[in-house]
C-alpha cells in the first residue's frame, strides 16, 4: 500500500499524449521535479526579456529617426514661411529663381538680379537663390551658405 508521502499526484491519471503530460508517463522518463520546472520558467524569462529589450531599442531607434525627419520638416516649412514673407515687388511663379539679399537694416528683399549681374557694388548682401516649386516650397539652388 501506499502512504500520503509516496503518493505525489492526486486525481485521475493523465489520458491524453506524453508529450503534455504534467508528470512521467514511463519508467524510463526523467523525473520533472520543481526545481527543473523553475529552471525552464526562468530561461524562458530570460530569452523573453532579451527579445522584448531587442525589439525596444528597435522603437526607441526608429523614434529618433522619426523625430528627426520630424524636426527636419519643420525646420524647412519655417525657411519656406520666412521666404515668402521676404519682400518682393514683383509676381512669384512657380519655376523661377529669385535671389535673396539683405539690406544693412537688416530687412531681406527678393531680386530676378542675380549677385554676379550686379557687378562690382551690388545694393545689398547676397544671402542665397531659391526656386520656387509647384507646391510652393523652396528649394535652394546656390553653392553659398
Amino acid at each position: 500500500m501506499t502512504t500520503e508521502k509516496e503518493k505525489r499526484y492526486e486525481g485521475d491519471n493523465f489520458n491524453g499524449s506524453t508529450a503534455l503530460s504534467p508528470y512521467p508517463t514511463s519508467r524510463l522518463s526523467p523525473v520533472i521535479e520543481l526545481v527543473d520546472v523553475a529552471r525552464q520558467i526562468q530561461d524562458a524569462d530570460l530569452m523573453l526579456g532579451a527579445v522584448a529589450a531587442g525589439k525596444l531599442k528597435l522603437i526607441a531607434a526608429q523614434i529618433k529617426s522619426l523625430q528627426k525627419q520630424a524636426q527636419e520638416v519643420l525646420e524647412k516649412a519655417q525657411l519656406d514661411a520666412e521666404l515668402h514673407r521676404t519682400e518682393c515687388r514683383f509676381e512669384r511663379r512657380p519655376g523661377q529663381i529669385y535671389h535673396r539679399y539683405e539690406r544693412q537694416v537688416g530687412t531681406c528683399f527678393f531680386s530676378l538680379v542675380a549677385p554676379e549681374e550686379w557687378g562690382p557694388s551690388p545694393p545689398a548682401a547676397y544671402v542665397g537663390s531659391y526656386r520656387l516649386e509647384l507646391d510652393m516650397s523652396w528649394t535652394r539652388v546656390d553653392l553659398a551658405g
